[in-house]
């Protein structure tokens, strides 16, 4: 039985994770959004493609579906697997980074999944926010590179599960503490694959920049 929630939890993230922000959006504006840019429908290519504010609803909206999937999975099983229900929700919240990121109607082309990620630590572990969007947020200032910012984000959320657990404030015990981080380990796992072909490009130091304005062009 404890497998099937497992998989309930992961299902239910991934229903909520084929909301495509961006792609939705697009659509409102008459364009497919993974025709332009990099391809995919996250946030990044729709702030590059359609400006500040579609960016930042798109990353609200990939932030917010994450949120949602795992307060629905606790509305269903905290009654039932107390102990371990943070372990369920993170289920749900990886169900939603793998909806957004290979949404089956789409024919699995979507995102890349930061965005959802960080709804899930927001909604998941809330301390470990402060330190991953302050990283982000400077990286992107001083290198104007958003995967590097996101790749760094992802392991810094990892790093600083791994100092929760070790320090016994993760919010879960016993072996549900080791899945917890092994999930946690998927996630960054899931977002290096992901930025691949970025990484490849900042080592050759051909990736793309943002700007900030349009007389940002450097």
């Amino acid at each position: 039985m404890v497998v099937l929630y497992r998989v309930i939890a992961v299902v239910i993230g991934y229903i909520f994770g084929l909301f495509q922000t961006g792609y939705i959006y697009g659509k409102r504006k008459g364009i497919d959004i993974r025709e332009h840019g990099s391809g995919n429908s996250g946030t990044t290519n729709t702030l590059r493609t359609l400006g500040i504010k579609a960016g930042l609803i798109t990353f609200a909206g990939d932030c917010l579906k994450a949120i949602v999937a795992m307060a629905v999975v606790w509305a269903i099983f905290h009654g039932i697997a107390e102990d371990w229900i943070k372990v369920l929700c993170l289920y749900a919240g990886f169900g939603a980074v793998l909806g957004h990121n290979f949404p089956v109607y789409l024919k699995f082309k979507g995102g890349k999944g930061i965005a959802c990620t960080a709804g899930v630590v927001i909604g998941i572990c809330p301390l470990a926010v402060p330190v991953c969007f302050l990283a982000f947020i400077l990286i992107v200032l001083i290198t104007r590179y958003v995967s590097l910012g996101s790749i760094v984000g992802v392991l810094l959320f990892l790093l600083q599960i791994f100092v929760f657990y070790r320090n016994g404030i993760l919010g879960v015990s016993g072996n549900y503490a080791n899945e917890f981080v092994i999930i946690t380990i998927c996630f960054t796992l899931m977002a290096i694959i992901r930025h691949r072909t970025n990484i490849v490009r900042l080592l050759n130091g051909t990736e793309n920049k943002i700007h900030f304005s349009k007389s940002d062009q450097s």
